[in-house]
Formats: structure tokens, C-alpha cells, sequence
């Protein structure tokens, strides 16, 4: 039987009036002054939430998606009103436990899977309680410090 680690749920206000200084650009090779570049604030919500009322941030836990670039404590954009499209990341329901997979067709079956070479991927079979809860829109990657 197919268990993983319940994923943490956040309502989208976690980003509510969170604006931040936004620099037009920053150079990934000598310095450049980056104030002569600072236009408006940024407003988080504008950019990575584009259905407030259908929109949810989860926590990824585990390392069943590395490959993919989700870590474990990775903050997930999910947008459940996005209709899920093959080899979109997703979340999926299995059995009442929520997982976070690459949603492929092959055929005429589904597949849930994993990136992480480690892991098994999941087929999805007509008897199975599995549905698409949401499709990740964007990872929010902390990097290591």
C-alpha cells in the first residue's frame, strides 16, 4: 500500500500585503548598482497567484521530487481551478493522503511520478481513490545558506 507524509495546507493570505522592493535587474556576474534600477514594489500576488479563491501553498515533505527541483520544507503554489495537463506537477489524492507528482499519460493509462530514481511511480488504476487535488504553479526554494 502506497503511503507518503501528509502535506501542510496554507490559505493564499499567507501572501497577503506582502510587497517588497522590486530591482529591475540584478547582475549574476560583476555588481552593478542596483538602486539606479529600483522601479515599484512588488506585490508577491500579483506574480505567482492568478486565482486567489481556488489558490493554496503547500509544504512539500520528503525527497521523492529532487529531481525535479522540490526539496523538502519547498513551499508549493497550488492552483486548483488549472486543469491538469500531462507532465504537470500535481497534487494528487491517493487513498485520502495528498502526494506531489508528475502527472503522465502513456496510452491509455495515468501515471503519478516521482523524481527521485529511488522512489516508485505510482499507476493509476480505476479501483484506486486517486484524484487531482491541484497543479503546482511555482516552487518557492530556499537556498541553502
Amino acid at each position: 500500500m502506497y503511503k507518503e507524509k501528509k502535506i501542510e495546507i496554507f490559505q493564499t493570505e499567507f501572501l497577503k500585503k506582502n510587497t517588497s522592493p522590486l530591482f529591475e535587474s540584478v547582475s549574476a556576474g560583476f555588481p552593478s548598482p542596483a538602486t539606479d534600477y529600483m522601479e515599484n514594489k512588488l506585490d508577491l500576488n500579483e506574480h505567482l497567484i492568478k486565482h486567489p479563491a481556488a489558490t493554496f501553498i503547500v509544504k512539500a515533505n520528503g525527497i521523492s521530487m529532487i529531481e525535479a527541483g522540490i526539496s523538502s520544507g519547498d513551499l508549493l503554489i497550488v492552483d486548483r481551478s488549472v486543469s491538469p495537463r500531462n507532465d504537470n506537477i500535481v497534487i494528487a489524492s491517493i487513498l485520502g493522503d495528498l502526494t506531489v507528482k508528475k502527472l503522465q499519460k502513456k496510452n491509455q493509462s495515468f501515471f503519478l511520478m516521482s523524481a527521485n530514481k529511488s522512489y516508485p511511480s505510482i499507476e493509476v488504476k480505476e479501483e484506486m481513490e486517486c484524484f487531482i487535488w491541484g497543479v503546482v504553479t511555482y516552487v518557492i526554494h530556499k537556498t541553502i545558506i
